[in-house]
């Protein structure tokens, strides 16, 4: 058998001779056991021998008179499988990456739809807020006060001695400070003050107030007393707020006393 004839096995297995070849060939082949025996070995390998059109078979034919030739396009052949064998891996990872994607859309989107078996997919609990907790804002209440909203930063101070609580809301103003502020377990009767005392140790009396003999915020009087004062001293030279409970002879003695 000559070379021609088992590049012809080849050319026949790939597909690439034409419609007159192809019939000579078949003809041969119903002759040659040996022709038929070379075409039954090259089936598992025509997919990989699909990488080389019907151009680079005629080149292989030209250079059966050139082993140097040869040489240098098996080498051609070579370098273009392993090049489209590197396109084909890149294809492949690409694909699973993009099937990959693809699953996790249909998870998120379709995971679980009606309670059955599949992948469920966690939501945030309606219990909590999703956005964070907001900011507490104090509110006013009680008596000609509407519970409209209240403005400055909020403190808190009770008294270990006295009991007194307040609630104080400081807000910067271009006069100095505004204050407003709560009092409850105040028993009376009584005169108080609320004392300013700045960070240079100088104070001023901002507000005074008489309590009747059933206090604020007491069993006898639940209500709280809510008042509001300002002062010329800015936001932040106060070191100290005091309610001062002031007897008959214009002596003062603290009753609870608040850093803000």
């Amino acid at each position: 058998m000559s070379r021609a004839d088992h590049m012809d096995v080849a050319a026949y297995a790939l597909g690439v001779l034409d419609v007159q070849d192809t019939e000579r060939f078949e003809e041969h082949l119903a002759t040659c056991w040996a022709c038929a025996a070379e075409l039954e070995t090259m089936v598992p390998v025509v997919g990989l021998l699909s990488d080389i059109d019907g151009e680079t078979m005629m080149a292989m034919e030209q250079t059966a008179t050139d082993p140097r030739l040869l040489d240098r396009t098996l080498v051609a052949v070579r370098t273009h499988r392993r090049k489209a064998r590197f396109r084909q891996v890149l294809s492949m990872a690409a694909a699973v990456v993009a099937v990959g994607a693809l699953s996790g859309v249909g998870v998120a989107t379709f995971g679980n739809p009606g309670g059955g078996s599949g992948p469920v997919i966690a939501e945030p609990s309606r219990s909590a807020p999703v956005d964070g907790p907001a900011s507490p804002q104090p509110t006013r209440s009680g008596p000609s006060v509407g519970g409209t909203e209240i403005e400055g930063d909020q403190f808190d101070a009770t008294d270990g001695s006295t009991g007194v609580k307040t609630t104080m809301w400081l807000a910067s103003k271009e006069y100095g400070t505004w204050i407003g502020f709560n009092l409850t377990r105040l028993p009376g009767p009584r005169t108080c003050r609320l004392v300013v005392i700045r960070k240079n140790d100088t104070t001023e009396v901002i507000s005074t107030w008489a309590v009747p003999g059933t206090g604020y915020g007491t069993t006898a009087n639940p209500q709280n007393l809510q008042l509001e004062a300002s002062t010329s001293a800015p936001r932040g030279e106060i070191a100290k707020l005091q309610v001062q409970s002031v007897d008959a002879n214009g002596v003062a003695s603290p009753l609870v006393t608040l850093v803000p």
